[in-house]
This record gives C-alpha cells, structure tokens and sequence, in this order.
C-alpha cells in the first residue's frame, strides 16, 4: 500500500491523504483528471507521475517522473526521475505543495481504482480560479482537507505553539451552505497541562456568554479523541499589526477612531459580573473587517474573570502593565494594552523601543 500525505510546508502537519491498495500508475497534477488533484498556481496541469517498477516478486520500486513546468524537487533536490524510498519528500514547485511519500507494505497488483481518498474533492466544475474555496458554479467547496466532526476544513488559517486554527465549514442544518467559520484546535501535548486545559475551557466558557457586535460569535466547543476544538465566527479583515506594517504608521483621527471602539469593547467585557479581564490586548489581537472598518477584539485564550487572588502571570514585553505581570492583572491592565498599541499605531514600532 502507498500513502502520499498533503503537508503544512511550514509546520509539516498533515493537510490531506490519499491511500493507494493496488494500482501502478499514480498521476498528480491541478486537472481533474489525475488521480491526486492540487489546485495551486505552483502545479501544472499534468505535474507528476509516479509509476511502479521492477522486474520480479520482491523487486517492485516505485518511480517518479516530473513532468511538471515548474518541477519537482525529492528531499530538497530538483529531479525529473527518481527512484522512491519510503518517507521520501516530494515538492511541486520550489514552494509549491508539499506531498510526503510511504510505502507501507509490497504492493497488490489488483486494479486500478482500488484506491482510498481521505478526504476527496468535493467539486469538479471547470473554469475556477487556482486560489478560489467555493466553486463559482454551484457554490461548493471546490477542496475540503479533512473533516473533524463534520466540520469541512477547508484551509489552514494558522499554526502557532498553542494549537492550529483552520477555515471552516460548519455541519449543514439546512438546505441552504452555511457560513464559513473558524475552528480553532488545541494541540493535544499542551492540553496535557492542566493549565492550558483549564484556559481552554474558560475560553469557550466566556465566549458563550459573550454578546457584543465586537467580539466573535461562539458557536460550539467539542472534543474529538484527545483534542478539543472551538467554533467562533469569521472575521474577514486584518489584524492591526498586519495593517501597519502593511501600510504603514496610521493618522491620528484613524487611530483614535478605532481605539475608542475598542473602548467601549472592554467596557462591555469589565461591566459583567464579574468583569472580564482579557489580558492579551495587543495589535495582533485588534481585527478591523473591511467591509466597515469596525474593529473585534481576538483571541480571548488568557481571559480571566476578576478576582482578588493571585493568578497566571500573562505577559507580553511592551503590552503588558506591571502588576499583570505579577499575576495580579486588573481591568485597568487591559487599558494598558491598549495605550501601548496606540503608541504601535501611530509610529509603527513596538512600545518597547520607545519607552
């Protein structure tokens, strides 16, 4: 049997897999005629043919045969053909799609569609743009990389220490396509931390009595094995850091404008009872959506309700009051955070240059 694993080319996380019982030709390519499809710009129509070879019971070798125009690079090296080994590399394109190769087992010569897809390509209508995720023809998901507990994950939104979040589709309820979301995961060896475990779960606690147009939607908090997941809403805009840096220092009546709706965010959150402290306010946790300039606050993973004991220490250099930092954090705290992401904002450096 032989695997070939779609890979985060960052994070080598598996994306997609395909598994191949008993065939011996397997083609690669961004047509709808190969066996393994990849739509990106970096993939030629018809890329790669990997082919099984050899002469007699034990001897069969699996082949690669690049054909691609942008070409394929084994474990780092260009090749046009190669013999295959078990965990080999395989890239299409310099930076291209990132496939891993296993050889599980001496094949069966059966035939040729004795293979299994997880999961397969849910639309196959011609004339979509390489980077589109619905299809422009009957509004499908033109690439669904795995399910996890029904949701369709159709990209990969980011990876960082804690866990990974993904663009989603959520179960369909109705006849109509639901709204993509973000699913959030959290890796399964830090939710072996009680403390990470006990964050997690005060997240999606909060968040589900959280009702405010600036703060993301929660939908759902599940487990799936060992891993748990949150579902929140899609906020399609920019974080404030990514804007800056983008387009440089903003003008003080823009900075302030959203810098007050951020205020009155933190209202909201400090006038529950008990108030609710984020204590993570920085640039890349301030989203403007584009289509109105409003701003959300992200990432609620450190909230804590006030208290007067002594908590976590959460500090972020630059972002973070000093008696947060002790683990003492109040709601002023968070009116820290903010004054120096303004400071951020309008000269485009971090605070910890400045002061």
């Amino acid at each position: 049997m032989v695997t070939l694993t779609l890979l985060d080319p960052r994070h080598r996380h598996p994306l997609r897999q395909w598994r191949f019982a008993a065939t011996r030709q397997i083609n690669v390519g961004r047509s709808k005629h190969n066996h393994i499809v990849l739509r990106d710009l970096l993939v030629s129509r018809y890329h790669l043919e990997l082919r099984l070879v050899g002469g007699g019971p034990g001897q069969w070798q699996w082949e690669m045969n690049s054909i691609g125009s942008n070409g394929t690079f084994l474990d780092g090296h260009w090749m046009r053909v190669a013999a295959l080994r078990d965990q080999n590399m395989i890239q299409l394109g310099l930076t291209g799609p990132l496939l891993r190769f296993e050889q599980l087992a001496p094949p069966r010569l059966m035939l040729e569609t004795d293979c299994e897809e997880i999961p397969t390509t849910a639309c196959l209508h011609l004339g979509n743009a390489a980077d589109n995720l619905f299809c422009i023809h009957c509004g499908e998901p033109l690439q669904v990389l795995k399910t996890i507990n029904a949701y369709q994950v159709l990209r990969v939104l980011g990876a960082g220490g804690m866990g990974t979040t993904f663009l989603v589709l959520p179960p369909r309820t109705s006849s109509s396509r639901p709204q993509a979301q973000v699913l959030k995961e959290m890796k399964t060896e830090i939710l072996r931390i009680p403390k990470a475990q006990e964050l997690f779960k005060r997240e999606a606690r909060v968040l589900r009595s959280l009702h405010h147009p600036g703060i993301p939607k929660f939908f759902d908090h599940f487990s799936q094995g060992h891993t748990q997941y949150l579902a929140m809403e899609l906020i399609p805009g920019q974080d404030l850091e990514q804007w800056v840096n983008r387009h440089g220092p903003l003008p003080i009546p823009k900075a302030l404008n959203w810098l007050i709706q951020a205020c009155h965010i933190l209202d909201y959150l400090h006038d529950q009872s008990p108030p609710v402290i984020h204590r993570d306010l920085k640039p890349s946790n301030l989203m403007v959506r584009i289509r109105d300039q409003r701003i959300f606050i992200l990432d609620f993973g450190t909230v804590k309700e006030a208290s007067l004991l002594p908590g976590t220490r959460i500090a972020v250099e630059g972002y973070t009051a000093p008696e947060q930092g002790l683990g003492r954090p109040q709601i002023q705290s968070d009116l820290y955070g903010l004054g120096a992401t303004l400071l951020f904002l309008l000269t485009g450096q971090s605070p910890l240059k400045i002061l």
